[in-house]
């Protein structure tokens, strides 16, 4: 977090010196370790094992917050009789299809609900379509408030994780028991009435085949502790950069649309109301009942007066998923030719992405590139000083490729918000104009959209009427009004002309627009909220009226659950949200997460649904149930519980199953795109250590911004790489000396920094070293150098389709690397080595023989339905 969000990282060192324990967990001793009071090194890929041995010892020494937990959790729920756990199959859970791949999740439901199973599907990442409210769960739910029946939640996560005690963790990680045991004490005794801990994770924790079951893993522990809706507490996702959350909510996501409503499926959601009734599942409880308010609102911002009831307020214009849009299917899709043109707006993927030579001969096969940036990238200059031009792979005269650069105006040289981590929108003035020809995003869409209106005027094609269509006005100036914009986002009441003041006001009958219905609020009262700036001593020390938080500028999600199941706190110290019996409504420093006048004491009416089936103590408003889920029994790709696989490259079997790796991840199995060989496979070893890749603070992601800068430059001039004392005496490395680091992708050079702060770890009886990269490089800037990226393949996390580029195996030799030809024939020397073969295919399931995919996956009921 120093490294990489040292702004931020001022409030770790404020509550530092208040007398907050800090504990650092990271393959590598960086800047954060420097200042935490216990720094613990980890194997990269095995998270899960670590957080589950924290699991397990919450669990079998009873340090769980019970009250909150039966009260706030799923863990009283009983699931069906039908599911069988990792431990009974090697590795799988039941339902597991070897053939596709997949889960049939049936098993995994509560009991007497196996039939209400959410259908995901991983082409298009549909799990991240449930993100904000979960899959839809009936609320009659059986439950064993004892938590002793063998069937309910709590009973599965103990039995899951009781083999995740601190020996495994050491043996699979490579933590000390005494260490690991010493974490699991202090985050344990800082949770609970009177304290909460925070988890803050970086945005490498989802760059796994299993990221987002990391994740999963740390809310379960939060939840089990009480942490979550508190102050002090909850897991708090440290966005890549300034705007990283904005890009999500008004989503660059090829699957979503604005305020996390899933973008329409061609095959199921042919009308408006199928795909509304998908969103809200009607007789659900929660606030997503009300999706389709915020759906027509969204589609009024769009399209304006065209949209009305009678074309389903335009749904017809809007999109369609057909399969896997994502970005690195679209660039294998680019390198088979079936992609004429792309834009790349603040993207470097020449060498910001993984596979970067993938990236290239896709950007190399198109006819036409638009590139928006504020310097000449890489991804603009591949076609005429790429390494593929050095291996004679790429040729500047025979690239098809037209390239068009346009140089963009930097975040000090227009106005507009940005979303941060806090989910704060935060307004930014214009400081400067930009130079010369640059031009803001909004500038330029702007403008190609009035110059496409144009050029489509009076046709009667049915696919132009979309574009036709959309509203577009922003303003008479050059330059448009970035607040009309965020007004739009807003949103109005159509029949006044005034702005909405909460998602609340949003009508499904197309009285009101707005284009994210969780930023309304934004703009209440007409008052541009995200412009507030308030002094901090002026205020409370939550800071309302510093920007706006969405949503309605709650600064703590769910913070019902501040407060007892009765609306009181749960202790004096940790006050925060609580109900007024005098005045009968939520009160507190926060906005209240919750409707404001529902008591504690009110239970929903037989038959109720949407909101009005929120109970009194269900804090959790977005889910399907009201609770926080511990097990999820419904709607993630991989399983309902957090495992520990191994990454798709390790040299490591899995100790704990003959399952390897993620049986679900998201593979492109294609002579391009090599994987190293891991156990059981043969010849791992020809790629003997492991290698991870992370941040500098001197650089900025891919480097395009700061290798342009002198200052920074300078202080951080040369690809390097990181190995111990250990590993550089193991290869003959000399510190400052060339190396280079070899992939079945890719082989790179890089600068030897030897240090101590990567340690070789124990695993398994054995020693395993970890190298460490920046990934800032590539051929463009005032300096240069190779590109970290390169080495790292395409494999994906199945949920929400994120690469797996955290960890990865390699070889690493003194010396710099080959060049021109010599360099390809190097690399396919090791793939003959390892195996990779044209034809070779990476084994999927590795469990035992034994397990038959009849025993795991559910069987067909006789009707077929």
């Amino acid at each position: 977090m120093a490294e990489a969000h040292p702004v931020g990282f001022q409030w770790v060192v404020e509550a530092k010196n208040r007398g907050a324990k800090i504990i650092h967990v990271d393959p590598r001793f960086t800047r954060t370790s420097a200042l935490a009071h216990t720094y613990l090194p980890v194997r990269a890929g095995a998270d899960i094992a670590f957080l589950g041995g924290v699991v397990n010892y919450i669990l079998s020494n009873e340090k769980d917050f019970r009250e909150y937990v039966l009260a706030y959790t799923n863990a009283s729920m009983i699931v069906s009789d039908d599911f069988l756990d990792t431990e009974d199959l090697d590795g799988l859970f039941s339902g597991f299809n070897p053939e596709t791949n997949t889960y049939d999740q049936s098993s995994w439901m509560y009991a007497g609900l196996e039939g209400e199973a959410a259908e995901p599907d991983p082409d298009t990442a549909s799990a991240q379509q449930h993100e904000s409210h979960g899959p839809p769960l009936p609320a009659d739910v059986r439950r064993d408030p004892t938590l002793q029946d063998p069937h309910c939640v709590y009973q599965v996560l103990k039995r899951h994780y009781a083999r995740y005690t601190p020996e495994v963790v050491e043996r699979l990680c490579g933590v000390p028991e005494k260490q690991f045991l010493e974490v699991c004490e202090a985050w344990t005794a800082n949770s609970g009435r009177e304290r909460t801990t925070a988890l803050v994770y970086s945005v490498g924790w989802t760059q796994h085949s299993v990221g987002v079951q990391y994740i999963r893993t740390g809310a379960i522990i939060q939840l089990l502790l009480g942490n979550m809706g508190r102050p002090g507490g909850g897991v708090m996702a440290l966005r890549g950069h300034a705007s990283i959350q904005g890009s999500t909510d008004i989503p660059t996501l090829f699957n979503l649309l604005p305020g996390y409503l899933p973008m329409p499926h061609f095959q199921k959601h042919e009308t408006f109301q199928k795909w509304v009734d998908d969103i809200r599942h009607p007789g659900q409880k929660g606030f997503w009942a009300n999706a389709e308010s915020y759906a027509v609102s969204l589609l009024k911002a769009y399209f304006g007066d065209a949209a009305t009831a009678g074309n389903d307020w335009g749904y017809d214009w809007m999109p369609r998923l057909t399969g896997d849009h994502g970005t690195y299917q679209q660039v294998l899709d680019m390198i088979d030719g079936k992609i004429k043109g792309y834009f790349l707006l603040g993207q470097n993927p020449a060498v910001g992405s993984a596979h970067g030579r993938a990236q290239r001969l896709g950007l190399a096969n198109l006819d036409w590139l638009v590139v928006r940036d504020l310097f000449m990238i890489e991804s603009a200059t591949f076609w005429k000083n790429g390494p593929e031009v050095a291996t004679g792979e790429m040729s500047p005269e025979d690239c098809k490729t037209e390239v068009f650069f346009m140089p963009a105006a930097s975040h000090a040289e227009k106005e507009g918000t940005f979303t941060q981590t806090q989910r704060m929108l935060q307004w930014r003035e214009k400081a400067v104009d930009p130079p010369g020809d640059a031009r803001s995003e909004l500038w330029f869409f702007y403008h190609l959209g009035l110059l496409l209106k144009e050029r489509l005027a009076g046709s009667t094609r049915t696919r132009d009427q979309a574009l036709l269509n959309l509203t577009w006005d922003y303003g008479s100036s050059e330059e448009p009004d970035g607040e009309a914009v965020l007004k739009e986002i807003n949103g109005y009441d159509l029949t006044t002309g005034k702005l909405l003041s909460s998602f609340g006001e949003m009508k499904a009958d197309g009285t009101t627009s707005g284009g994210c219905w969780i930023y309304t609020g934004v703009f209440k009262d007409g008052v541009n909220q995200a412009n507030r700036r308030k002094p901090g001593a002026a205020q409370n020390y939550v800071a309302p009226e510093w920007g706006w938080a969405w949503p309605a500028n709650r600064r703590t999600l769910y913070n019902r659950a501040s407060a007892d199941p009765d609306g009181k706190p749960w202790s004096e110290r940790k006050k925060y949200v609580w109900w007024d019996e005098a005045a009968g409504e939520w009160t507190g420093d926060d906005v209240p997460d919750f409707e404001k006048t529902k008591p504690p004491s009110y239970r929903p009416p037989a038959g109720a649904s949407g909101v009005a089936a929120i109970a009194g103590d269900d804090p959790f408003i977005m889910q399907g149930d009201g609770k926080g889920w511990l097990y999820v029994p419904s709607g993630l790709i991989d399983g309902p519980m957090p495992t520990h696989y191994e990454p798709a490259e390790s040299g490591v079997r899995n100790p704990l199953y003959g399952q390897q790796a993620n049986p679900t991840r998201k593979t492109y199995d294609r002579s391009d795109n090599p994987t190293n060989p891991s156990p059981p496979e043969r010849h791992s070893e020809i790629f003997p250590y492991v290698f991870s890749t992370s941040r500098l603070t001197e650089h900025h992601t891919a480097g395009g911004m700061s290798r342009q800068l002198a200052y920074l430059s300078e202080l951080q001039p040369e690809m390097f790489v990181e190995v111990s004392p250990e590993l550089a005496a193991e290869r003959g490395l000399e510190h400052t000396g060339w190396a280079h680091i070899i992939t079945a992708r890719a082989a790179i050079e890089a600068k030897v920094l030897v240090t101590d702060r990567l340690r070789p770890l124990r695993i398994e009886g054995r020693v395993v070293h970890q190298l460490w990269m920046p990934y800032h490089w590539g051929s463009e800037g005032l300096v240069t150098g190779d590109s970290a990226n390169d080495l790292i393949g395409i494999t994906l996390d199945p949920n929400v389709l994120i690469q797996e580029s955290k960890v990865g195996t390699c070889d690493i030799r003194p010396g710099r690397r080959p060049t021109g030809h010599d360099l390809l024939r190097f690399v396919q020397g090791y793939r003959d080595r390892a195996g990779l073969t044209a034809d070779h295919h990476t084994p999927i399931v590795t469990a035992s023989p034994s397990y038959s995919a009849s025993d795991s996956a559910s069987e067909e009921p006789a009707d077929g339905e």
